[in-house]
């Protein structure tokens, strides 16, 4: 049995018991019932994840994983791949969006090399799983092989497992890679079925003619390569990204040691599509951390039945939104552990009611 089948194969279901003690907690908490409303359902589910009815969340992470794109070649935005390259350095150095707000949120970032296009320098911080120099341009024929899909895969849940053995109570998905709305457009109109120009949008933010050529490119890709919406791999291996399929690995991987995961934007949303293509079974496993701004994230979402935290018109991506929604979580376990109920705080019944 390889990775991918036993780490599918040990997500279990939420625990129902811890959920049903974790809702009665809340039900006491001073306060009216429900009156915390997404937090206390937050709580509960959190409670299920760790099946734990007092979950605490002290070990957070946000992975963040780079690859560069071949379809970069059919100019589908204004910036030049080697920015992929020089954006990881920025993380490894803590200049980014992304180091900003994990340490205002005390997480830790695990940024991981999937197929960045050229040698990054050795850093103590880089985790290296090269799959590929960036994939192939997927306008031309599949941006990478199968074999190549699965190894992205199992290389996420390795760099999860790795993770969870130094702490792990939650785990926020980003991604950095030129190019990657367009594949991850793709990834959602293969395995959705919806039309291309439903989900795709302007990425880093490109004029009308950019996005009616991007479409283009995209319903190029998918009439050359034509991926079996039947087989996630498939979809994977003709349109995705390196990234995608690492971040695809890293949810399996949590799901199967318990651990929540905050799903970021668009990117991180393609790579959910595919995980749960995979394991339906991951779907109470995820956390949306907010609603992108990238046309198609909100369709997506829905497709998926994951209600987004936040809403910031935000599309970074690079796990910002992740480490926010990671924050609210946590949140969401204080209220439940650190809130006194009314019998502790000599609260009345009747004013409960009141």
């Amino acid at each position: 049995m390889d990775l991918i089948t036993s780490t599918i194969k040990a997500i279990r279901p939420l625990d129902t018991r811890a959920m049903e003690e974790a809702r009665k907690r809340q039900d006491q908490l001073t306060k009216p019932q429900g009156s915390l409303g997404r937090l206390e359902e937050l709580s509960i589910q959190l409670a299920g994840i760790r099946a734990n009815p007092r979950p605490k969340i002290t070990n957070k992470a946000v992975i963040t994983m780079a690859g560069d794109h071949g379809v970069v070649d059919e100019k589908v935005g204004n910036w030049p791949r080697e920015v992929t390259a020089q954006m990881v350095m920025n993380f490894l150095n803590g200049g980014a969006g992304i180091n900003v707000l994990a340490r205002h949120v005390g997480a830790r970032v695990v940024v991981v090399d999937m197929g960045v296009a050229s040698d990054l320098p050795a850093h103590p911080q880089l985790i290296v799983k090269k799959v590929g120099y960036g994939t192939k341009n997927m306008c031309l024929g599949p941006a990478m092989t199968e074999d190549a899909a699965r190894k992205a895969v199992i290389a996420g849940i390795e760099v999860v497992n790795s993770e969870a053995e130094k702490g792990l109570d939650i785990v926020g998905t980003g991604d950095m890679g030129i190019g990657n709305t367009t594949a991850s457009s793709a990834v959602f109109a293969a395995l959705s079925g919806k039309k291309v120009e439903e989900v795709t949008g302007r990425g880093t933010g490109i004029s009308d003619e950019q996005l009616a050529h991007k479409i283009d490119v995209i319903k190029r890709a998918l009439a050359v390569n034509r991926p079996d919406p039947g087989k996630p791999l498939d979809v994977l291996a003709k349109v995705g990204g390196f990234e995608i399929g690492g971040l695809c690995g890293v949810m399996l991987g949590a799901a199967a040691r318990r651990i929540p995961v905050v799903v970021d934007g668009f990117i991180s949303g393609a790579a959910a599509l595919v995980a749960l293509a995979l394991a339906p079974q991951l779907k109470d496993y995820l956390i949306a951390a907010h609603v992108s701004a990238e046309r198609g994230h909100a369709s997506m979402l829905q497709y998926m039945g994951l209600k987004p935290v936040l809403n910031l018109d935000m599309r970074l991506g690079e796990g910002t939104g992740a480490a926010l929604g990671i924050s609210i979580a946590e949140a969401a376990a204080k209220v439940l552990n650190e809130m006194a109920t009314f019998a502790e705080a000599g609260v009345s019944e009747e004013e409960k009611k009141s």
